[in-house]
């Protein structure tokens, strides 16, 4: 019973959370300065009539909810409009049909637009972390277990340095590095690959893959390692392992069956906020190596002024990190069962 209290109140904290963005979202690209319309498409020609035309092709026309006809500049309306004919109850009539809107620059529907570049980035950054993990786990528990020896000191040095490298730099220097080595430095596939079988265009997205995987590998087995051994090592200190240790148990029996577990408390947190924040896609890796991924599809919704696209792209990254820490928190209570009970 008081487990499935436990859960039922995580899950309904995080439906709450999901509400609460989906509010903010809306309303936090209604108070940026400048007329959606003409920032949009950027050509000072535009007649008048032309702006409201696409005004009312976007819904801008409509006031932004009741007794407000805008929010920047903020211009007050009537009060006594039919509320589903407002931008933010159409806003979430189209969400709860799973459409996101109108690309300004495209024309497409942003959930179209998202949904080719999400896979993109999940199938580059989901490579990225699971690699990262395995490593930094495997050398953090190695690192533990060796403390305070040679061993623990370069798997130090070495996890410090490569958590400290900024991500754009060491992305350019493996570019340079596999050029000079004839590995695709650009792109996710070679052009003309479409008409191939599928194991040689897999085969070609596998080698575009090669370098700005590493370089996410890098990065994050850095951090993952040093958690990893730090909490170990506080693990192996407490005097249940030390018991352990007294009955005779070898140290394959101690980590598996009493530090381990313990220890991986602090590294599920990081590893569910990490995945989170996955769906954002690594804008650095993706602008270095041109892959055409979430990271990207913001960054160029950005220069462009394309609201529909942040909006939508900003929606999915809460909802992702959200659906995370709630990952997170109950495999916390699933790893110490203690939690459930606080």
């Amino acid at each position: 019973m008081k487990r499935w209290r436990y859960l039922l109140g995580k899950i309904g904290w995080a439906i709450f959370t999901v509400l609460f963005v989906l509010v903010l979202n809306f309303f936090l690209f209604r108070v940026l300065p400048g007329d959606p319309a003409r920032a949009g498409i950027h050509d000072p020609r535009l007649k008048k009539e032309a702006i409201e035309a696409i005004r009312v092709r976007f819904g801008l026309d409509k006031p932004v909810i009741n007794c407000f006809e805008s929010l920047n500049p903020v211009k007050f309306g009537s009060c006594a409009v039919n509320p589903l004919d407002t931008q933010f109850f159409i806003y979430v009539k189209n969400l709860l049909q799973g459409e996101m809107g109108i690309s300004y620059h495209t024309n497409r529907p942003v959930a179209n637009i998202l949904a080719e570049r999400l896979w993109n980035t999940i199938l580059l950054i989901g490579a990225g972390q699971l690699l990262a993990i395995f490593i930094g786990v495997i050398f953090g528990v190695f690192a533990a277990w060796k403390a305070r020896t040679s061993i623990d000191y370069v798997a130090l040095i070495v996890s410090l340095l490569a958590w400290s490298l900024p991500t754009f730099w060491l992305g350019i220097i493996l570019l340079f590095w596999g050029s000079n080595h004839g590995l695709p430095v650009g792109g996710m596939q070679t052009p003309g690959m479409s008409s191939q079988p599928f194991f040689v265009r897999a085969g070609d997205v596998f080698r575009h893959m090669l370098l700005p995987t590493l370089t996410y590998t890098i990065v994050y087995m850095g951090e993952y390692m040093l958690i990893m051994r730090s909490s170990l090592l506080d693990v192996l200190s407490e005097d249940y392992v030390l018991t352990a240790k007294a009955k005779g148990l070898n140290t394959f029996q101690v980590l598996k069956d009493h530090a381990l577990k313990n220890a991986m408390l602090p590294l599920v947190t990081i590893i569910a906020i990490n995945l989170g924040f996955t769906m954002a896609g690594a804008v650095q890796i993706e602008s270095v190596f041109s892959w055409p991924g979430l990271g990207g599809a913001i960054y160029e919704a950005v220069n462009r002024r394309d609201f529909p696209v942040l909006q939508g792209a900003f929606l999915l990254i809460a909802v992702a990190v959200i659906v995370a820490n709630l990952i997170a928190e109950l495999t916390y209570a699933y790893l110490d069962p203690r939690v459930q009970s606080e």
